[in-house]
């Protein structure tokens, strides 16, 4: 049997990137991988091992990517990396640019101009190549996004855009880091069924990086476990579903659970009956209408689940409620109470809400200590640009406990996990204690011990007084039991 990748007791030069035990692996020929493990284990170090971007001592990895014509691994290993920055973004984005159409430049290309510029470039025309990019779009239904610039594309969107243009380079090997996150459910399965129909049908074979070890679509072959920094030997998937670990109903201490209970209320509180309310809400970008005639009021008390597919306008309401969508003016909506426009300023509502999004995570590209990027919750900034005080600071520790990170608090930003940076964005939704919560897919990259942690803080939170909920998640299975209401949304085609 082909071998096509082959490590044997692989140990990095720079021991900053060495896992705990030299790395041996073997990827063979019919063969399709999933890499689990819990955040911060050590599988995206592994992939970089893989991939050969951190060099090895003593024996480079061997490779074999027959019947691959293409001599450089980076041409026949291609890794696609879905970390919470959410897409191709350079120094200039800001958090609510998306709702901002005026900054875009003149001649920026849109997502359909983007692919067609990458499949040119990716190879010579062909009808075999041809077939491959129609059935590419038809079978992720992307023709309504390719007029869109990369920077309006949903989460979910920007993921389809990522694989189309990698699958146009035709890779021996294909690395994919968490597929599925941000995806609706019949996205998700319309992946797993084109994953499968290129690893039977095409000389490709697929290794997956989750965090959501409970997600491995049924083309894995078999399973390596990435645990404190170790690689386990490959097995069986089989063997590995047979021994899956189980976690305990409750994950949250008593102490912790008391402890979130027991927050004083601050003096300064919004008590409205009502804390959003929509009338006839429609916004439009050129000619095309993303929410159209949306009556929607939210009262105080409520936990709401925001569901819909992608594109369907789930992040433009949000951006409406946060304060951040310009076209807000000009919309009859209320905000704890307050028309938009009669004299409170945007600070005046963010104050009093919470926010975690995949496009706040994408904003902060900040290699700052951890503690800082929580602050920034009390300020209500991206970045940190006001000293806080000692007791904000203490405010911080508390909840970067509560989120089992109190470690972390001055590791730089960027040097942490996905699922560590996610933990963090949460513990800044906490930190103001705020009255409005809102939630926009925030188990994002979590192993599934943090999911059902993370759970129990929601749950917990919600059960104090003045405290409202909007919650957006593409998997309804996963939803805290406190929600009480749901909206789903509709795309408009």
């Amino acid at each position: 049997m082909q071998r096509i990748i082959r490590i044997v007791n692989g140990i990095t030069r720079m021991p900053a990137w060495r896992m705990a035990v030299p790395v041996n692996f073997e990827l063979d020929d019919g063969e399709n991988i999933a890499i689990v493990g819990r955040n911060a284990s050590g599988k995206s170090l592994f992939v970089d091992i893989i991939t050969n971007r951190h060099p090895l001592i003593l024996k480079d990895p061997e490779y074999d990517f027959f019947p691959s014509k293409k001599s450089l691994i980076s041409d026949n290993i291609k890794y696609i990396t879905f970390k919470d920055s959410y897409g191709e973004s350079d120094g200039t984005y800001y958090l609510q640019q998306r709702w901002n159409h005026h900054d875009i430049d003149e001649g920026t290309p849109t997502a359909g101009e983007l692919l067609d510029q990458a499949y040119c470039l990716l190879g010579e025309d062909s009808e075999e190549r041809r077939h491959l990019k129609a059935h590419l779009y038809d079978l992720f239904q992307v023709g309504h996004l390719l007029d869109k610039y990369i920077i309006f594309l949903s989460s979910g969107e920007l993921r389809k855009f990522q694989l189309i243009k990698t699958l146009f380079a035709n890779p021996r090997v294909l690395i994919i880091d968490n597929p599925f996150i941000g995806l609706d459910a019949e996205t998700r399965d319309q992946l797993k069924q084109l994953l499968s129909v290129l690893s039977r049908e095409r000389a490709l074979q697929i290794i997956i990086v989750l965090a959501k070890s409970d997600e491995i679509p049924d083309f894995i072959t078999h399973v390596v476990e990435v645990e404190n920094m170790v690689v386990k030997p490959k097995i069986p998937i089989q063997e590995y579903l047979a021994n899956v670990k189980s976690y305990p109903e409750h994950l949250l201490s008593d102490d912790k659970r008391r402890a979130i209970l027991d927050i004083p209320y601050k003096d300064v509180e919004y008590h409205s009956d009502e804390i959003v309310k929509m009338n006839n809400t429609t916004i439009r970008y050129g000619q095309r209408t993303i929410i159209k005639d949306l009556n929607w009021t939210v009262r105080n008390g409520e936990h709401w689940v925001l569901s819909g597919q992608n594109g369907a306008g789930k992040s433009t309401l949000l951006s409406l409620v946060c304060a951040d969508n310009p076209q807000g003016y000009a919309c009859d909506i209320e905000l704890f109470g307050n028309p938009r426009g009669s004299g409170e300023s945007i600070w005046d509502i963010k104050k009093h809400i919470g926010y975690v999004s995949p496009e706040m995570h994408r904003a902060y590209r900040y290699d700052i200590a951890s503690i800082r990027i929580v602050a920034s919750g009390l300020k209500d900034s991206v970045g940190l640009y006001a000293k806080p005080d000692e007791t904000e600071y203490e405010k911080c520790r508390y909840w970067m406990d509560i989120f089992g990170i109190a470690d972390l608090a001055e590791r730089p930003f960027l040097k942490l996990s996905d699922g560590e940076q996610r933990l963090v964005l949460l513990a800044r939704a906490f930190v103001k204690d705020p009255e409005l919560l809102i939630l926009d897919e925030p188990f994002h990259g979590l192993d599934i011990r943090n999911r059902l942690m993370v759970t129990e803080i929601i749950e917990t939170f919600c059960e104090r007084k003045n405290k409202t909920m909007i919650f957006v998640s593409h998997y309804m299975d996963e939803l805290p039991k406190c929600i009480d209401h749901s909206i789903t949304l509709q795309r408009i085609v």
